[in-house]
């Protein structure tokens, strides 16, 4: 058996490997120059993960690093999507408030609920889906505001010029933000086992779950991602938002002279 899982091992990284340079022959050859990019991607996504299933074989032997763990999930997720409100000021604290606020709630309640057992084992996973999720949302959600809120400043200074108040101004913005934010988990959650199996189902069959129970572990996710993320995109534009009228913020750049 033993032998049979190495050789499993070898064939998936030498196949996943195989597509990597794939992808960057193609990348290469279609003069796209991605090709660094996606070799650094790789590279690094191998070495965490390397990292990180020996770090969680002790994780799951202990609670309170189980917590430690979340926060450093936490502070990784705050610190990518700060890079996407770079406009505003302390970006990596507005990030960690608008993903961990939905995402930690989330969690409590699927756990109080006894949806997931309240052992390492069932809050790691867990809440790295949500976190992950939070992260992606608030991602987009930055990334298309602050495009929003550069591209269509005559729209907004015209409505504050007619007596709209500042949130009336900002709402179509912040509308599409948002809109744009959950593209991804919509059409996931919409064609869910139609076009594609989620991560969390396959992961359970392989483990040797029965595929109904597998279905209802990731539909939970699923809807709780919903919410988890449409709160997230939420509560980052009412923090982007805040900040592009405050006194002295430059989230709304000045027109160019002329």
């Amino acid at each position: 058996m033993a032998l049979a899982v190495s050789q499993a091992a070898v064939s998936q990284i030498a196949v996943a490997v195989g597509l990597v340079l794939a992808a960057i022959a193609l990348s290469a050859a279609t003069r796209m120059g991605l090709e660094r990019e996606l070799g650094i991607v790789a590279l690094r996504s191998i070495v965490q993960l390397t990292a990180v299933g020996l770090l969680v074989t002790l994780v799951f032997k202990h609670i309170g690093l189980a917590a430690a763990f979340i926060v450093v999930m936490l502070g990784a997720a705050s610190v990518t999507s700060a890079r996407r409100v770079r406009g505003v000021r302390r970006p990596v604290l507005v990030s960690a408030v608008a993903i961990g606020a939905p995402a930690l709630t989330a969690l409590g309640l699927l756990l109080a609920a006894g949806a997931f057992p309240a052992t390492p084992r069932g809050i790691i996973p867990v809440a790295g889906i949500l976190i992950g999720g939070a992260m992606a949302a608030v991602s987009l959600a930055g990334r298309r505001l602050l495009e929003e809120l550069q591209d269509r400043i005559d729209e907004i200074e015209a409505r504050l010029a007619l007596g709209a108040p500042a949130r009336t101004a900002l709402f179509p913005a912040v509308r599409r933000a948002v809109g744009t934010a959950l593209v991804p988990v919509m059409d996931q959650t919409r064609n869910v086992g139609l076009v594609t199996l989620p991560g969390t189902f396959v992961g359970l069959v392989l483990g040797g779950a029965s595929p109904g129970e597998a279905a209802r572990v990731q539909l939970t996710v699923l809807l709780s991602l919903l919410a988890v993320e449409l709160a997230a995109a939420l509560l980052l534009a009412r923090l982007v938002t805040a900040a592009a009228v405050a006194p002295g913020e430059r989230v709304i750049a000045p027109r160019a002279p002329g």
